[in-house]
C-alpha cells in the first residue's frame, strides 16, 4: 500500500488550491531545473543539479537517462540509492491532486535499481535493493527486493528466488548474488 498523507481542500479542486501547498517561485525555480537535467546528457550534471537545488538523494553512480520527470511541487520527497538506472521518460511524483483532497508521500528507490522506460512512479512508493521495473509500467504499490515487476497494473513477474533461478546460468548474471549484489 502506499504510504501518503491525506490534505482535505474545501471549494474548487486541490489543484485550485496549488500555490497555497507550495511556494510559486520554488515550483519555477524547480520546473527550470529540471527541465535543464532532463536533456543534459552528463550525468554527473544531472545529480548535482538534483541534489544542490532540488534537495533529492541521490546515490553515488546513479543514472537518470534523457526526459526523467522528477516531481516538479515536491522533489525534495525523492531518494534514488547507489548505483541505479531510472530509464527513459520515467516520471516519478511525490504527489496527487485530485478533487477533494491532495496527498504527499516519500518515494523511496534502493540500490541497484532498474527502472524501465516511460514507467511511471507514484507517490508513497518503496522500490527494493536490486529491483527491476519494466518498461512502460505503472508503480502503484511497494515493490520487495530483488522482484521484477512489470505492467499496469503493475504485478510480480518474478520473485527475487525466481530471478536467481532463471539467471544461474547466464555468463553475466550467474555472479551477481556471490559478488555482494541484490
Amino acid at each position: 500500500m502506499r504510504n501518503t498523507t491525506r490534505y482535505p481542500v474545501d471549494g474548487a479542486n486541490s489543484l485550485w488550491h496549488v500555490y497555497k501547498t507550495v511556494p510559486f517561485w520554488k515550483v519555477v525555480r524547480n520546473f527550470i531545473v529540471i527541465q535543464l537535467a532532463r536533456y543534459t546528457p552528463f550525468l554527473s550534471m544531472k545529480n548535482w543539479l538534483y541534489r544542490t537545488f532540488l534537495g533529492v538523494e541521490v546515490g553515488e553512480q546513479t543514472s537518470f537517462a534523457l526526459m526523467v520527470m522528477l516531481d516538479v511541487m515536491f522533489p525534495e520527497k525523492i531518494s534514488v540509492g547507489r548505483n541505479t538506472v531510472i530509464g527513459y521518460n520515467t516520471t516519478i511524483l511525490a504527489h496527487e491532486y485530485l478533487i477533494k483532497e491532495y496527498r504527499l508521500g516519500n518515494v523511496v528507490i534502493g540500490n541497484e535499481v532498474m527502472i524501465g522506460a516511460n514507467s511511471t512512479i507514484l507517490p508513497g512508493i518503496m522500490i527494493g535493493d536490486g529491483a527491476i521495473v519494466s518498461a512502460g509500467t505503472l508503480v502503484h504499490k511497494d515493490v520487495p527486493p530483488g522482484c521484477f515487476v512489470g505492467g499496469n497494473p503493475m504485478r510480480v513477474i518474478y520473485t527475487k528466488e525466481e530471478l536467481e533461478e532463471r539467471w544461474a546460468e547466464d555468463p553475466i548474471y550467474r555472479n551477481v548474488k556471490k559478488s555482494g549484489h541484490t
